[in-house]
């Protein structure tokens, strides 16, 4: 009954990984047809520059479409239109295009996020950039790097101190007073910072080429599909206080445990506390 029980999971979680990279190819031949081309632009605050595009309206409709025909009775929380079917056992997460600034700018670190949770966990997540070429997919089997002709399986690099590591964030505005303490201090202790990026950053930390991201003020959609990809390569995944980010707000991932682990030390030795102030 057990093995039953094990191959029938197996199955089903098989289903939704393949619907999960027929929702980033899709994403993927939609956002190609918008990038580098005129596209109408929005400011959503009018406290800053929050800016959605013609492209991540049309994205996140085509893949709550797509969800919506193969699974009604599954949840949806998107950035652009918000949340349906809240109390599903299954919920997608979706961020049409993360790293918006880059996009409307023509540089190709964005990326279509399309998230799995199930019982309130990460299952499955996937980072689609369609002008690479590249899908990353994070399973319970692992982390894969998808190109159209193959596949390879990812691990992050086994840094475990800060001394030789490479720090990225999206962007220095993301931090005031004390969460910017926060992060000067660690950026000091580490081998070099780099900002830019957005979710390519966990990317490339599942990939190897980047050793901790740490931001703040993040949305749910923001990190929870990179959640099963940085893990899935070996990283850990939490906020500044070491719980799961679920909710966004401020995230640190390492490439190992101990990394992790000092990274967390330092923040929350110079500032554990949040910014308050509306992200960039």
């Amino acid at each position: 009954m057990r093995l039953a029980c094990m191959a029938e999971g197996a199955h089903e979680i098989a289903i939704l990984e393949s619907l999960s990279l027929e929702l980033a190819r899709k994403a993927g031949t939609t956002a190609k047809a918008y990038f580098r081309r005129q596209v109408t632009i929005e400011n959503k605050t009018s406290g800053g520059f929050d800016p959605v595009t013609s492209a991540d309206r049309a994205i996140e409709s085509l893949l709550r479409e797509a969800i919506l025909e193969r699974y009604p009775d599954h949840g949806i929380v998107g950035e652009e239109e918000g949340t349906h079917s809240a109390d599903s056992r299954y919920t997608w997460i979706i961020d049409p295009i993360d790293g918006t600034r880059s996009f409307m700018t023509g540089l190709p670190l964005w990326g279509t996020l399309v998230g799995l949770v199930r019982d309130g966990s990460p299952l499955l997540g996937v980072l689609s950039q369609p002008v690479l070429n590249e899908v990353f997919l994070g399973a319970p089997s692992g982390t894969w790097l998808i190109h159209p002709e193959r596949r390879e399986r990812l691990r992050t690099r086994q840094c475990t101190e800060l001394e030789q590591a490479t720090l990225a964030s999206t962007h220095p505005d993301l931090f005031a007073g004390a969460a910017a303490d926060a992060f000067g201090a660690l950026a000091k202790r580490c081998l070099m910072s780099r900002f830019g990026g957005d979710c390519y950053n966990y990317a490339m930390l599942a990939a190897g080429y980047t050793d901790l991201v740490v931001e703040d003020r993040l949305k749910s959609y923001d990190i929870v599909p990179l959640i099963p990809i940085v893990e899935g390569a070996g990283g850990v995944v939490t906020d500044w206080q070491g719980r799961p980010p679920l909710d966004g707000g401020q995230v640190v991932a390492g490439a190992t445990a101990e990394l992790h682990a000092q990274a967390l030390a330092v923040l929350n030795g110079a500032a554990p506390g949040a910014s308050e102030e509306p992200a960039p």
